[in-house]
């Protein structure tokens, strides 16, 4: 699936990324205009709709309800997500900038997919956001800051934005029908967010095949401080994955239980991660790699059955094996399909969203159709499997069938939305880079010159010089006295 080796590259960009960047911004400008307005608790109607609703008081506006998390989800996307991907030793600006724009262009058009698929009256033909939009919106960029994963260092800004185009377009019908049509649960997203996100990208990185990427292999690895900039992407995302599981979970105990359930099984990946990361060097040492991407896999599966009675042993359990699977996965697994598969994972997405995504909507499946009432209650059984209205009569085993599929769906539309995409990539007219000049922020960035450094050694040598020279005067000016 390579690219034609024949065709010389023009990455010359100052044309089509400023009109791209331009005319979908207007484009976001004229559809805001026609459909997007404030829902009743963001609208200065407030004060006449609390007497309607007999509403006493603004703490039960939503706002206070759910910002707190959406702060921290929003942290995530342009923080965690960002400083993860500086870990390329000459592609940090790509690594952070590109994450930015790809979420700053995302956001704005999820508002809209989702909310003609969630949020649309009828009536008024309007769409009506609130706080709980902003999440979603999050949620939606997070699926194209994943499969941006796989295609870090390869791939031109204007390829990027036709990426996330596409990507939210797929992801808000993907997500309608996981979510609304087939009815499955899956408040962190393990099925509509990383699996999709994770097999689009690995897709579109599948067709995008480079056969002479080992030109640019130099620059393909990290250096002491790229590392520990991913590393403060990791711990970002880490401290606030409880947040991303719960954000928009059921008020009450189903937030409550998700962060609880995330919580301990991220504790419990970063053991085995680290177990699993020493295992594989012959002297033990510790992989970076390991430790910034698998430490965050027990989130990432624990996120359709954060809601669900899995108990904290059981939140236990996931993170300890997906850990495991993870590590194991960056270890052997990725250099496999690099070699017989012809799929290039730059981050390892496949490892760290793909699998333990997938593994994550099949654990669901398996906690929703073993749920009893004897375990949930009644009204907990109802409320936790959503099992009211046109789907009361859905019985606990059949919801955890119906998981099954949701997950299955997620798989399918992203690696079949991701090849089709990854064709029209391949047209050239992107400005991606050649194969010798991959990983290199100087493509599309200006970068600094770098500091004139001095070994170590020889700055010690020149210190002492001075300072000798500096004692002699001083003896030389007492004597003269």
């Amino acid at each position: 699936m390579g690219n034609c080796c024949d065709r010389p590259k023009d990455t010359y960009i100052r044309v089509s990324l400023p009109a791209v960047c331009f005319v979908w911004q207007i484009a976001m400008v004229v559809l805001f205009g026609v459909f997007i307005r404030y829902n009743e608790e963001s609208d200065a109607h407030w004060p006449e709709y609390k007497k309607k609703q007999n509403i006493t008081s603004d703490a039960e506006n939503d706002f206070y309800y759910r910002y707190p998390s959406f702060q921290d989800v929003h942290v995530m996307i342009f923080v965690g997500f960002g400083f993860l991907m500086t870990f390329l030793k000459r592609y940090s600006f790509g690594g952070v900038g590109f994450n930015f724009l790809i979420a700053a262009f995302g956001l704005q058009w999820a508002l809209l997919m989702q909310g003609w698929f969630h949020s649309l009256d009828y009536n008024t033909g309007k769409i009506y956001i609130g706080i709980e939009n902003l999440i979603n919106a999050d949620f939606c960029c997070a699926g194209c800051l994943i499969a941006y994963g796989a295609l870090l260092g390869k791939v031109s800004p204007v390829q990027l934005l036709v990426v996330t185009l596409f990507g939210i377009t797929l992801f808000a019908v993907e997500e309608y029908i996981i979510l609304n049509l087939l009815h499955c649960r899956d408040a962190g997203g393990s099925m509509v967010i990383h699996a999709f996100g994770g097999y689009y990208g690995l897709a579109i990185s599948w067709v995008l095949y480079r056969q002479n990427l080992n030109q640019s292999k130099h620059l393909q690895g990290s250096v002491y401080h790229s590392d520990v900039f991913a590393m403060i992407g990791t711990l970002f995302l880490w401290m606030f994955w409880p947040s991303f599981n719960s954000a928009i979970a059921n008020h009450g105990d189903g937030q409550h239980r998700a962060a609880i359930n995330t919580y301990v099984a991220l504790a419990s990946s970063v053991l085995t991660a680290v177990a699993v990361s020493s295992l594989s060097h012959r002297t033990g040492k510790l992989d970076m790699v390991h430790i910034q991407n698998a430490t965050l896999a027990g989130g990432v599966a624990m996120g359709a059955s954060a809601e669900f009675m899995i108990t904290p042993y059981g939140a236990l359990i996931v993170g300890f094996c997906c850990g495991i699977i993870s590590t194991f996965g960056f270890v052997v697994v990725t250099p496999f399909l690099e070699r017989k598969l012809k799929l290039q994972d730059t981050c390892g997405i496949h490892n760290l969203h793909a699998v333990p995504g997938m593994l994550g909507g099949f654990i669901s499946a398996i906690v929703a159709a073993a749920a009893t009432e004897s375990v949930y209650s009644k009204e907990g059984l109802v409320s936790t499997l959503g099992l009211e209205g046109k789907f009361a009569n859905r019985s606990p085993g059949t919801q955890g069938g119906y998981q099954a599929a949701g997950t299955c769906v997620a798989i399918a539309f992203g690696l079949v939305g991701g090849a089709i995409v990854g064709f029209i990539l391949k047209i050239p007219i992107w400005g991606d880079p050649a194969d010798d000049n991959c990983f290199d922020d100087e493509v599309y960035w200006e970068v600094p010159e770098d500091e004139e450094t001095i070994h170590p050694v020889l700055e010690y040598n020149n210190h002492m010089t001075h300072k000798q020279q500096d004692i002699t005067e001083s003896n030389f000016t007492l004597e003269q006295s």
